[in-house]
């Protein structure tokens, strides 16, 4: 017998390839190079930076281009001469020092001026938090998009919302999606809003206290693509507050998607049965053949608060420091954010996969409604509706609900009896699924209430996808601008 690729005989596919490559195939890729990756940042500043020189007057052209044409063989090589060079103080003065060594100090040695390497690192910190910003970003947007969709589909597929772990009211399932889209909306306009200081560009500030050359702030920040300067060179060097509000919302999402992991992992559960995953976003087990894991949920649960230690770390490292620039802030306390933002888009990615392979098992939602006795308010509400005092209705509801259950009998059957004497429609659309589309008030569960909410999520991330997607023209445009600028004085 062959045993087919991927599958386990329970399992007829393999893990899908987006969680495969997060969750195994990540950890035996060929590690990124440092020096490229840490150099190439510092060296798209310096070319702002060297341009913006040579436009001022504080450095002739002709230098300008030669320290430039310097600047772009490095990058082409990928900063190769500098793999095995010892850097005692750090990478960048290795690399300025290169620079000063082949090009000349008349030449090489004019980089740093007007310039520290306080603001310079406070730009590249900056610069390297673009990437992680914008895809924590997209993929909150493509796990929005997925959930809507699916409420939409789902909108009259009745369930029980669950409180204190007990059946509570008929809902429906796409109310529930609705509902966590309402949430993940407000979190990712918290992170786009924590990311704002992206924007704000600290070059210039020197080393704490600006620069008597006559620097353009304006002009960098235009050439790397921030949309203004900082206005005062202290706050540009001391703070790094900008990593404190990244790390802080993605925990707050981080919370929703752990919460909403744990209800759909209930919810898989052989107990309950009221969502079926595909087989390619559960596993196996090793030894016992029948098992159906969605483990993906369980990495939803490490991944996702991975920022709220990262931001403990970096918040304790900061609160050590005096309002100045300090190594505790710029290096130490920034250190766990970008492996934190990573497991948080993890998480976002995971749990996107898991709502897009899931699907409702309507006739087990339906049986858990019925039996929840889910229908009990409603019916008090009738009473209410019929000049009952409703602490009265609760009280006769629940006396009701005693006895089916003792019985064994359905609330409605009960309730016919109890309340006989009642008018007509207060024992009449007692079913779930009829509740539930009787509940159109207060953003209840009845399809016009369910789509209404899911057109406002869908317009409210509409306008954070809209102002990353003209961020994102801002940094290419900027990026060509900057090639251009740096091509003209080569020349």
């Amino acid at each position: 017998m062959t045993i087919a690729p991927g599958g386990t005989g329970r399992l007829t596919s393999p893990i899908s390839a987006a969680a495969r490559e997060i969750l195994f195939d990540r950890d035996t890729a060929p590690a990124p190079d440092p020096v490229a990756a840490e150099l190439g940042l510092i060296s798209q500043v310096d070319r702002a930076h060297v341009v913006m020189l040579a436009e001022r007057g504080i450095v002739d052209r002709e230098r300008a281009g030669e320290l430039l044409n310097g600047i772009e063989t490095l990058r082409a090589q990928r900063f190769a001469p500098l793999h095995d060079v010892p850097a005692p103080r750090g990478r960048y003065l290795a690399y300025e020092s290169h620079l000063i060594e082949t090009l000349g100090a008349d030449v090489g040695g004019v980089l740093h001026s007007g310039r520290s390497r306080n603001d310079l690192n406070a730009t590249v910190v900056r610069l390297r938090l673009r990437e992680p910003h914008e895809r924590l970003l997209a993929e909150s947007d493509a796990l929005g998009r997925a959930l809507l969709e699916r409420a939409r589909r789902w909108a009259e597929v009745t369930m029980p919302a669950y409180t204190h772990h007990q059946p509570a009211v008929p809902i429906t399932y796409g109310h529930y999606l609705a509902g966590v889209a309402g949430a993940l909306v407000r979190d990712v306009e918290g992170v786009w809003q924590a990311g704002a200081e992206l924007d704000q560009n600290p070059l210039g500030a020197g080393a704490v206290g600006g620069t008597s050359l006559p620097v353009d702030q304006h002009r960098t920040t235009a050439l790397l693509g921030f949309a203004a300067p900082l206005a005062n060179s202290l706050h540009a060097v001391a703070s790094r507050d900008l990593v404190l509000r990244l790390l802080s919302a993605a925990t707050v999402l981080g919370v929703l998607l752990c919460r909403v992991s744990h209800d759909l992992q209930a919810w898989t559960s052989a107990e309950a049965g009221l969502l079926r995953l595909a087989d390619d976003v559960v596993g196996s087990s090793s030894m016992m053949p029948q098992k159906r894991n969605p483990f993906l949920l369980e990495h939803v649960q490490g991944r996702a608060l991975a920022p709220l230690g990262a931001f403990t770390a970096a918040a304790g490292a900061m609160a050590t420091a005096r309002f100045t620039n300090a190594i505790a802030v710029g290096t130490e306390a920034v250190a766990p954010a970008w492996a934190a933002l990573e497991a948080a888009t993890d998480a976002v990615v995971l749990l996107r996969l898991v709502v897009e392979g899931a699907e409702p098992v309507p006739e087990r939602m339906y049986a858990r409604a019925v039996d929840g006795q889910t229908a009990a308010t409603h019916l008090a509400e009738r009473l209410v509706d019929a000049g009952v005092p409703f602490r009265q209705a609760h009280h006769d509801v629940g006396a009701i609900a005693k006895e089916a259950l003792a019985g064994n009998l359905p609330l409605h059957e009960v309730a016919r009896v109890r309340l006989a004497g009642q008018p007509p429609h207060v024992l009449a659309a007692l079913d779930p699924a009829e509740v539930a589309q009787h509940a159109a008030y207060g953003g209840g569960p009845a399809r016009e209430s369910v789509l209404a909410a899911v057109t406002e999520a869908e317009t409210a991330f509409g306008r954070v996808r809209a102002a990353a997607e003209e961020r994102r023209w801002r940094w290419s445009q900027a990026e060509i601008g900057l090639d251009d600028a740096v091509r003209t004085l080569i020349r």
